[in-house]
This record gives structure tokens, C-alpha cells and sequence, in this order.
């Protein structure tokens, strides 16, 4: 049997259930068996039942079994909600938490492909508001900044350099380590499972790049590092100029790395819309999540794509480990 692909259900007050449903009716057979819902098993249930979607669930007594069941396959958490699409902060974050738990405990198993986790809130993780990238990071026991956040299609992939901070916290965090480490990891990523090498262009953090003013980052970190990393034969271009790029140019590059999230990631959701998927690299294991968040103006409207999400699962099954 083929390994196997854990899906997290994630936010309870959320679209997942929704998209979950949707995605199931796309996959065949053979796809069927190998998928696993960490999740729990009455709130599912009880939420596809009133978005109308008619999917027989089964319990996992025993993930160490090999099973041919085509039915949806749950790893149920044993968590008492009371209203199916009006979950408590305090009972969605407990949920979420023991989830990605688990989720990353399996994910280490040579039998797993890789993982994916539905829209989580973040305020749901703890204080700090670290997202999963960096949670599972933290997990993961990296210390040295190679986990990559990374946004793809089949087109054209972004990735930036600090995730989810705040803009006043940003420049404190460019530093030559993290870049070189972070493209490193792109770069070998791209080798190792896409058998190519990748042509990476790395934008400036200030508006036209601070005219390259000598005491400016693009100055003193970022353009060091590119230095560094072409000595490394690293196909690498750059400091680009953020406010143009995304007009055509950037479809001359593989991937396009930013500084800060919203540097890369909004013009690329303007261009693609749902045609993305959100991967993290440089983990023990393989994780990818849909490309959106939980869209609580959606709920229990039926309105919600499934796109991001199958594109999730098409990822792991064909670059998981």
C-alpha cells in the first residue's frame, strides 16, 4: 500500500468541514484508503450533516493496520463541543493544539507521506501568535531559521523571509543567516524533488530599494547574501525592485522571495486567486495547508472552494516522502 496522507480538520469555527466534504467526492478509490482525518469524529459528523453532504465516516482503531476502507477515516479526538458551528476559543484552541500534536508525531512515521492542515486561526496556537509553520518548526526542533514558508502553484512560486510578525519587527530579522539558510533550503528542495534548479529572485525590503544607500539593508545584508549564495552556485538574482516585479518580470523566475509576508503574498493571491497552495520546507516531514484562512462569513453557506485544498493533497501525494 502506498503511504499514507494525514489531513487536519484545524479551526472547528471554520469552513474545513466544508471543503473536506467537497475535495472527498473528487478523490478515487485508491486515494480514498490512504486518506486520515485527525479530527473529531461527532463534530465532523454532525457538521457535514447539516451542510447537507451525506460521507460515511469511520473510526481509526488502529493507524499501524494497513486498510482498504473507501470510507472517511477518523482519528478522533475525544473533545466534548456542545454546538457543532459555535465552538468555544478555549475548546478550538485545546483541539487545534492536540491536532497539530499529533498530526506531527505521525508525520514522522516512514509509513506517512506528509501532512496537511486546514484554515487555522492563529490566535488559537498561544500568545505569541506564531503560526504552523512556525509551531511545527518549533516541533521540529529547528533552531537555525531553514523552515521556508512557501506559496506555489504549478506556475510560479513566493516565499518570504519572516513569516507571521509584525511590519515594526520585520527589519530586526533580515539577517544573512536566515537568508542564506532559507534559500538553501529552496534551492535543494527544488533539486532533490523537482529535479531542476531553480532560478530565484530576491527582493529589496525598502521602497526602491533604498536607492542603495550604504547603510540600508539592501546594502549592508541582503546584497552580501546573494554574494554568498551564488558562490554556492545558486541560481540567484537580486536585490529586485519590490513595486515592478510583479508586473511581468517575475515570470522569468521560479520563485520570488520577499522580506515580509504581505511583500510576496498579496500581489501573488491577486494574480492566482485559489491557485495556491501554502508548503512548508526544511521540516522533518513534508506539510502543506490550503492557501486561505477559515472564512467565517462563509460558514454553513456552501459556498466555499475546495481547490487549495485538493491541490494540497495532489502536492503530498506526489512530493511527500
Amino acid at each position: 500500500m502506498k503511504k499514507k496522507i494525514i489531513i487536519i480538520s484545524g479551526d472547528p469555527n471554520s469552513i474545513n468541514s466544508e471543503i473536506i466534504a467537497k475535495c472527498w467526492k473528487n478523490f478515487n478509490n485508491e486515494l480514498k484508503k490512504r486518506i486520515f482525518i485527525i479530527s473529531n469524529f461527532n463534530l465532523l459528523n454532525q457538521q457535514f450533516n447539516k451542510l447537507g453532504f451525506a460521507i460515511k465516516l469511520e473510526k481509526v482503531k488502529d493507524f499501524n493496520k494497513e486498510t482498504k476502507s473507501v470510507n472517511l477515516k477518523i482519528i478522533d479526538l475525544q473533545l466534548n463541543f456542545k454546538n457543532e458551528f459555535n465552538v468555544s476559543k478555549k475548546n478550538s484552541s485545546k483541539f487545534v493544539i492536540e491536532s497539530l500534536n499529533l498530526a506531527h508525531k505521525l508525520a514522522l512515521r516512514t509509513d506517512v507521506c506528509g501532512l496537511i492542515n486546514c484554515a487555522i486561526s492563529k490566535d488559537l496556537l498561544n500568545k505569541s501568535k506564531i503560526g504552523v509553520t512556525e509551531y511545527l518548526a518549533n516541533k521540529c526542533n529547528l533552531n537555525n531559521n531553514s523552515e521556508v514558508m512557501m506559496i506555489r502553484n504549478k506556475i510560479f512560486s513566493v516565499s518570504p523571509i519572516t513569516t507571521h510578525i509584525d511590519i515594526k519587527d520585520v527589519p530586526k530579522q533580515i539577517k544573512k543567516r536566515n537568508i542564506i539558510n532559507k534559500v538553501k533550503t529552496i534551492n535543494n528542495w527544488h533539486k532533490k524533488k523537482m529535479n531542476k534548479k531553480p532560478k530565484i529572485g530576491i527582493l529589496g525590503l525598502n521602497p526602491h530599494n533604498a536607492e542603495y544607500r550604504k547603510n540600508s539593508e539592501e546594502e549592508k545584508i541582503i546584497s552580501p547574501s546573494i554574494k554568498q549564495l551564488k558562490k554556492l552556485k545558486i541560481d540567484i538574482h537580486g536585490p529586485l525592485v519590490p513595486d515592478t516585479i510583479f508586473m511581468k518580470d517575475f515570470k522569468k523566475f521560479d520563485v520570488i522571495i520577499g522580506m515580509y509576508h504581505d511583500q510576496v503574498l498579496t500581489p501573488f493571491k491577486s494574480l492566482f486567486k485559489f491557485d495556491a497552495i501554502n508548503v512548508t520546507l526544511g521540516l522533518k516531514y513534508l506539510r502543506a495547508s490550503p492557501d486561505h484562512g477559515v472564512a467565517i462569513d462563509l460558514i454553513n453557506k456552501n459556498k466555499a472552494s475546495s481547490l487549495s485544498l485538493l491541490k494540497c493533497v495532489n502536492f503530498i501525494n506526489k512530493f511527500g516522502k
